[in-house]
């Protein structure tokens, strides 16, 4: 969950590494350093404890020269975050630096065999195994930089993505990678390497994806040049990035999140362009034109998710069962792919992950796979691993999202799934068209209905002074809001560090109704809909025990108000796509008590945007 940038060229590294690490901010922020080629031929590492601001300061009187250089981000994972294990990581002779996103299983093993052979190690990654491992091959076997990076990659077990170079070659940067994300910028007589795109755009909008197991080879001066780890030549396929600085700026706002919040209605808006027509009466989906016979056969669907994603994946079960009538599960995927799961070959599972490159949605999809299922993507990174891993899927389309609380992806996912359930049921001829098209057209209106919603901003942001101080909280929902509770508390946790639960209204008296008191904040999604009168109950079950109840309510309704204490209004819709507007409240309340409580609220400690690790 690391972010890796670099650069070759004939302009000065350092101010092109620093603006790429502030960019990539969001995959870690433990530690952060850079590693240069200065122009007197010296290797220079320089890294730090925190953020990228800690790293700076610390650069201000060092040698920053030099026209090559990587630099890495951190969210630690072997190690503790220190500026001794922040990457990048010499060898041993000091020859070599590499950084690194990912994780080298074995390195245990490799670093014992390596220490028994006299190698001293300066820090306690399993990263810095591997740049000692390459230099060990290389002064043992006599081969090239790139000759000892391929052989040491075929003994490592894991994921990477990584840049290494070497003072006595100060014109070649190699990289690799393998269940990692890794780009190349293709810029004038220049490259550059990233994670994703985002520290590229302001350079050129061409580049590389690597697949996986394939290794470059950035020479200056030449093309660039793509083999698979065996050394098999790759084809070169530059894309153009549709990407501009003003999606990757906070456009004055305070945080990204806000932004990104506020964001919403226009992102799916993009979302829904092309795929919903101008009367606002039918979706067309690509992948169910290219795909009909396996999508409309499936005898079963299964959703794998993670985190917010997870959530989504609730509601479009309940979306795919409603109109469909296909029987739907939902998976967490780190658990999928470890419990020996019975799919097969009339299945079709769906991954959602927001950057595409979540390591356990992508080893459920190639579980899924080798177990013959038909495998669906939504994600929002364009040229992502997951896309090109799936048969077919739907981009969101709502931009980068930089906060590391997920906001746009999770309205955006839940559109998707929208669209995909009732272009699905359309076809299968499960609802009648009266009722397709009142559907349709309702989606259509959520985002000006969102914007409806965005309007409580400032009574939200006075609201969340009365909960800064709040231990706990609980969020209770019912139908396709209990995945709204859920997510609610998930933001809340994320940003704020209180803790919150989500339940099932219902489920309270079940055990949960034990915590209750006038200390206990609990927050109802209660808008109007077919369990109206049982979240109705379920308030007043609170209220009997002095719980402190704040209620999202549809716009008018007076009978909630008798009972809350404080009420939140949203416009009314159809009960299915009341988690697109109930959702907007919660991240508001969410991110204003993390505000109030003085959190980073981008950056939240412990958290990484993309989860590309086990």
């Amino acid at each position: 969950m690391c972010g890796i940038v670099g650069y070759i060229g004939a302009k000065q590294a350092y101010p092109i590494l620093i603006k790429g690490l502030r960019r990539l901010e969001y995959r870690g922020y433990d530690s952060a350093g850079v590693a240069m080629i200065s122009q007197r031929g010296a290797l220079n590492v320089y890294k730090t404890k925190g953020k990228v601001d800690n790293l700076t300061d610390y650069c201000t009187d060092k040698d920053v020269s030099g026209s090559i250089g990587i630099a890495h981000t951190r969210w630690a994972t072997h190690g503790e975050p220190s500026a001794r294990n922040a990457h990048p990581h010499y060898s041993q002779s000091h020859n070599l630096a590499i950084i690194h996103n990912g994780i080298i299983e074995n390195y245990a093993d490799i670093k014992a065999k390596l220490q028994e052979k006299g190698v001293a190690f300066a820090s306690d990654t399993d990263t810095e195994v591997l740049v000692q491992l390459v230099e060990y091959i290389m002064s043992n076997r006599s081969l090239t930089l790139l000759e000892a990076v391929q052989t040491a990659l075929f003994q490592v077990i894991g994921a990477y993505a990584i840049a290494i170079i070497d003072k006595r070659e100060p014109t070649q940067i190699i990289v690799a990678r393998k269940q990692s994300p890794l780009v190349v910028g293709i810029g004038e007589s220049e490259f550059f390497i990233a994670s994703d795109a985002s520290p590229i755009i302001d350079y050129t909008d061409k580049v590389v994806y690597l697949e996986d197991g394939n290794i470059a080879v950035i020479r200056l001066g030449e093309e660039l040049k793509v083999m698979g780890i065996h050394g098999e030549e790759q084809e070169l396929k530059v894309k153009k990035v549709d990407l501009n600085l003003g999606q990757i700026e906070k456009g004055g706002y305070e945080h990204f999140m806000l932004k990104e919040i506020f964001e919403q209605p226009e992102c799916l808006t993009n979302c829904m362009r092309g795929r919903i027509n101008v009367e606002g009466n039918q979706v067309t989906l690509s992948a169910l034109i290219d795909h009909h016979q396996q999508l409309l056969g499936a005898k079963r669907i299964v959703i794998v998710a993670c985190g917010t994603s997870w959530h989504a994946g609730l509601i479009g079960k309940q979306l795919i069962e409603s109109l469909c009538r296909i029987p739907c599960e939902v998976e967490y995927a780190s658990e999928f792919r470890y419990r020996n799961p019975v799919v097969s070959k009339d299945d079709v599972v769906i991954a959602i992950s927001q950057s595409g490159e979540t390591a356990d949605t992508l080893a459920a999809i190639q579980l899924a796979k080798e177990q013959g299922a038909f495998i669906y993507g939504i994600c929002n990174a364009i040229g992502s691993s997951i896309p090109r891993a799936t048969d077919t899927g739907t981009y969101i389309h709502v931009g980068p999202e930089i906060g590391v609380a997920s906001t746009k992806a999770f309205t955006g996912q839940v559109t998707v799934l929208s669209m995909l359930a009732l272009c699905m049921a359309n076809k299968l001829g499960t609802i009648s068209i009266e009722r397709y098209r009142q559907m349709v057209s309702e989606l259509t209106c959520i985002p000006k209905k969102m914007e409806q919603a965005l309007q409580a901003n400032e009574e939200i942001k006075h609201l969340a002074r009365i909960f800064t101080y709040a231990k706990n909280c609980l969020y209770l929902g019912r139908g396709y809001n209990y995945p709204v509770a859920l997510e609610g508390a998930l933001k809340l946790k994320e940003i704020s560090y209180i803790h919150a639960e989500g339940y099932p209204a219902a489920e309270m008296k079940h055990g949960p109704i034990a915590l209750i008191d006038s200390e206990m904040p609990v927050f109802v999604i209660a808008t109007r809909d077919r369990l109206y009168e049982k979240v109705i109950s379920n308030i007043q079950e609170v209220r009997a025990r002095g719980g402190r109840v704040t209620a999202l309510i549809t716009e008018g309704d007076e009978q909630i108000k008798q009972y809350a204490d404080h009420v939140i209004e949203l416009p009314d819709t159809l009960e299915c796509f009341q988690p697109l507007i109930a959702s907007i409240p919660l991240q508001l309340l969410a991110y204003h008590i993390a505000v109030c409580k003085g959190k980073d609220v981008d950056r939240p400690r412990n958290l990484a945007k993309s989860v590309t690790v086990e």
